[in-house]
């Protein structure tokens, strides 16, 4: 009988291509994310199912044509999860919550799209409104009192070891 291994899944948000794709930085954390990331990408990234979503997309076709393609390059063969209208108000929740401030309404779309969809991993660089470890448990909560279970947001860095 065939073994069949369930890997764990993960959401790439868009920080994610960004950090991969870019060239390199000289500022010393910035360069140190994009390290991390790629040694992730190379070493790591066969451990788990990949996802994004048509967000993700939209957000890596933004800016300077060559990098945009660059990024979008990363993403082809990623499956798309679905923004729907439960991600949507998840979303909505996420920030009427307080969990996320209102000009962080994409950061919480692209939390509400892996909860909804029961990813374990939601995997950013965005350390302001996602990796944060003041909002984290807010974003936590919220997520709870809709009867759903969130994803572990981190870094790269976190999604090294194990």
């Amino acid at each position: 009988m065939k073994k069949t291994t369930c890997r764990p899944k993960v959401y790439l948000e868009t920080s994610i291509p960004s950090y991969l794709a870019s060239r390199p930085s000289n500022d010393l954390r910035v360069c140190a994310n994009q390290n991390i990331s790629l040694d992730w990408w190379t070493n790591r990234r066969h451990l788990f199912e990949l996802y994004i979503s048509e967000l993700v997309i939209d957000e890596s076709s933004l800016g300077d044509a060559e990098a945009a393609k660059r990024r979008l390059d990363l993403l082809v063969d990623i499956p798309l999860l679905q923004n729907n209208e439960n991600t949507k108000q998840l979303a909505t929740y996420l920030v009427e919550k307080g969990s996320l401030p209102a000009k962080a309404r994409l950061d919480a779309l692209h939390i509400a799209i892996a909860t909804v969809h029961g990813i374990e991993y939601l995997l950013t660089w965005n350390c302001t409104h996602i990796a944060n470890a003041i909002m984290r448990p807010r974003i936590e909560r919220a997520c709870r009192d809709c009867g759903l279970e969130p994803p572990i947001i981190c870094t790269p860095q976190e999604l090294m070891e194990g």
